[in-house]
């Protein structure tokens, strides 16, 4: 699909009477007329505004368009991806797939059935309901991510990793975030649901390797000694698509990086069919590419991941370091998880390092590395080049000894 925003002019055809249904469209801003030509007549329908959908029915059931749709007055339009209402109703429940299906037969029947030039009042038009609402906003922002990724306009940012036993920051995390200009920071949160959702979280995935192999190679050519690592968060759902972890090796060797340079954190609170995820991780732990757990000990991070699976590093989440110090039963956790990473021969990196003594106890516990604001916040692809991230913010975290 083309360009996702569409900009027409006043009287500008966004599609014509008889063309494919390729996709659908949302409306923005400005009005759409839909009219057809029966006969030597012309019949118009209606007149669309901001915030309602054209050519969805055409889009599911793959029939021509049945209107020319022309703006009246300048108009902005949202296209939705034919394949992204696809797979929402094929992933759906198998109940409501019917239902919806058998709705959008009956709705061509009437429509066959009413005269050509018959138009439905206003009063008669069902009020946009709350859910409705939000199942538009949940369609614009999708499209709308869509659009970021083909443009590249998601930023990723990178979070020091800092080694306590050697006293530098000798890595990063890839963080993607995304500003959008009518409403800010989106919450990582928000849209990274959003894309595990439907396909688009693979090439949100692909998207980020390729910024991270970037910054590595750079660091490579520009002599930088050590080479930092970089990890990089997958969901399981991205690792075991077909021919993922093979892009992953390919685009590696391809920029001839050491081994370890770029890591691989499996962030899916859920995995469900450890066979193929144990397979992936054999595949590219051959070639150099070790794993981390995040999060561990929050929702569905449990043992049974660590059993079946073969993790270089065990990350704590960020909770137990912050209540280290409050709670006696935090620190006992961290004591465990602790004991239990270095009893499998596992490294343990520590999220959310606040404080010095906060530092000076996992040096205490053996912890070999520290993530969090006392290390640094998350920094742009310059600072990572130029060396700004991990000067000062190493010295800081040192202070403790």
């Amino acid at each position: 699909m083309g360009n996702v925003i569409r900009e027409l002019f006043s009287g500008e055809v966004l599609y014509r009477q008889g063309d494919p249904s390729d996709c659908a469209w949302l409306i923005e801003r400005g009005a759409v007329e839909l009219h057809s030509e029966q006969g030597r007549r012309t019949i118009v329908h209606a007149t669309l505004g901001p915030g309602e959908l054209i050519g969805e029915l055409g889009m599911l059931d793959g029939q021509p368009r049945s209107a020319t749709a022309t703006a009246r007055g300048p108009t902005q339009l949202l296209a939705i991806d034919h394949d992204q209402f696809l797979e929402r109703l094929e992933s759906g429940d198998s109940i409501v797939r019917t239902l919806v299906l058998s709705l959008l037969r009956r709705t061509r029947s009437i429509l066959a059935s009413l005269p050509a030039d018959h138009v439905v009042p206003p009063e008669d038009m069902v009020s946009e309901s709350r859910d409705e609402r939000a199942g538009l906003d949940k369609i614009r922002l999708e499209a709308r991510l869509r659009d970021a990724i083909d443009n590249h306009t998601l930023d990723v940012r990178y979070q020091p990793i800092y080694d306590i036993a050697e006293g530098r920051v000798s890595g990063y995390e890839a963080l993607v975030r995304w500003q959008l200009p009518d409403r800010g920071a989106v919450s990582p949160a928000e849209f990274i649901k959003l894309a595990e959702e439907t396909s688009l979280i693979v090439p949100v995935g692909e998207y980020v390797l390729d910024r991270v192999l970037e910054v590595l190679t750079a660091l490579r050519d520009a002599g930088t000694t050590p080479l930092p690592s970089i990890a990089v968060n997958l969901s399981a759902r991205q690792l075991v698509e077909p021919g993922m972890a093979s892009q992953i090796v390919a685009r590696t060797q391809r920029a001839h990086l050491p081994p370890g340079a770029l890591k691989l954190e499996i962030t899916e609170s859920r995995m469900l069919d450890y066979t193929p995820v144990a397979a992936v991780m054999a595949h590219c732990r051959e070639h150099g590419i070790p794993f981390a757990l995040d999060d561990f000990g929050t929702g569905y991070s449990n043992l049974t991941h660590l059993h079946k699976l073969d993790f270089e590093f065990i990350k704590v989440d960020q909770a137990f370091a912050r209540h280290m110090f409050d709670s006696p039963r935090a620190m006992a956790i961290v004591n465990a998880i602790v004991a239990m990473a270095h009893g499998i021969g596992a490294y343990v990196v520590v999220e959310g390092v606040e404080t010095h003594d906060q530092l000076q106890r996992l040096r205490a516990l053996g912890v070999r590395y520290a993530q969090g604001y006392l290390i640094g916040q998350a920094q742009p692809a310059s600072s990572v080049l130029s060396g700004e991230a991990g000067r000062g913010l190493q010295a800081r975290a040192s202070a403790t000894g």
